[in-house]
């Protein structure tokens, strides 16, 4: 059985990039995998800075994700990478991971999945016709609490889901810093490299999972109304959205970038018959379970006086109680549940492992449609739009 490292490549994330170097940190946070090369910009001269920045070969520092797929395929193979990491702009997801699956390599992708809907159905099509891997990082799912809170709705604890209601409100885009000079701004705000949605693709996709994730329901109809606040924007920067969902539950989903003074509050409330549960991202490693005829129950990542936690919880559980866990963890959470079933298929492995699955493919479909719905129900003068 191989004992190794997975080798990691990455498309975009160069200099000036946030979410780049996020997602090194947390691929690289458990021992699990080296960055090894990379096409880090579509500027030759900045693909070569972030080369250097990172100590790269630079025979392994590519101008084109074109190049590094093809160059890396002629690698032996107990040197070229194993997967590639794509954390560009919504609209330079599609191609990049339809030639790395088709020359095959597995696929770590940001969120959403593609620019549009008919992009992700076809990504599907190749992921199911080539048979690699495709992950989707849905970061928040990361979090230990976040799994203790899905173990508490699988395991019935909370009886029947009735209402759900999840919120993200930013505050980074109530001034119009696209026009200032901010990189992450500008593509978000761009409807050519952000898609057909601004704030919903960004951050209502993520709230939208949380809330199907934890409660495992589908939402099967919604009704949206999305709002524009800064001055010449030409996509939604706020908006809100009722929720009907499987078994009867229903809900209400609301994401802001114009909130003002909010950072990441992502806030998400599930009640059932017997009780509520709240967890809120902000203060990650607190669930609070409330219970219809006793006190209120706190949970707290790393067991909190040694009250038995979930199997996926411990899992994604990194330091004693009372020592914070937070976003990097959560997002090298997603790469860890990867990275152990990619070496467990390189090694012929069988066994179970210890981590839930990552989300994939399906999921992000289910994120394409979300924002086709927004936009469709927002537009449209019937007061619900079928999902």
């Amino acid at each position: 059985m191989e004992n190794r490292k997975l080798r990691m490549g990455m498309v975009g994330g160069g200099q000036g990039s946030f979410i780049g170097a996020v997602h090194r940190s947390a691929a690289l946070l458990d021992g699990k995998i080296d960055l090894v090369c990379g096409a880090f910009s579509s500027r030759p001269d900045v693909a070569i800075d972030s080369g250097k920045d990172l100590a790269l070969p630079s025979d392994r520092v590519y101008s084109s994700f074109q190049e590094m797929i093809e160059k890396e395929k002629e690698l032996p193979e107990d040197i070229r990478m194993d997967f590639v990491s794509i954390v560009t702009p919504n609209n330079v997801h599609f191609e990049p991971a339809v030639l790395a699956l088709k020359n095959g390599f597995h696929v770590v992708i940001d969120k959403p999945v593609t620019f549009t809907l008919q992009e992700a159905e076809e990504l599907a099509k190749v992921v199911e016709e080539t048979g690699m891997m495709l992950c989707l990082t849905h970061t928040y799912v990361g979090y230990p609490m976040v799994k203790q809170a899905k173990e508490l709705v699988d395991q019935n604890k909370i009886g029947k889901i009735r209402k759900i209601m999840v919120e993200y409100p930013q505050g980074w885009l109530s001034k119009g810093i696209e026009n200032t000079g901010s990189v992450q701004a500008a593509w978000r705000t761009d409807p050519q490299r952000s898609g057909k949605s601004g704030c919903m693709a960004d951050i209502g996709t993520h709230a939208a999972h949380l809330a199907e994730h934890v409660s495992g329901l589908k939402i099967t109809h919604l009704c949206a109304n999305l709002n524009i606040y800064g001055e010449g924007r030409l996509l939604d920067d706020d908006g809100d959205v009722l929720l009907k969902f499987e078994d009867g539950a229903t809900g209400v989903l609301s994401a802001s970038q114009v909130a003002t003074g909010e950072e990441n509050a992502l806030k998400l409330r599930i009640y059932g018959e017997k009780a509520g549960l709240e967890w809120r991202q902000e203060e990650p490693n607190t669930l609070l379970v409330k219970w219809v005829d006793q006190p209120i129950q706190i949970y707290r990542t790393g067991g909190n006086q040694g009250y038995p936690l979930a199997k996926y919880t411990s899992a994604f559980t990194r330091t004693p109680t009372g020592h914070p866990e937070g976003y990097l963890e959560a997002f090298a959470n997603i790469y860890q549940s990867f990275a152990v079933r990619l070496l467990k298929e390189i090694n012929g492995d069988n066994q179970e492992v210890d981590f839930p699955e990552y989300p994939g493919i399906e999921e992000g479909i289910r994120g394409m449609k979300f924002i086709d719905k927004i936009i469709e129900s927002n537009d449209s003068d019937e007061k619900w739009t079928r999902f």
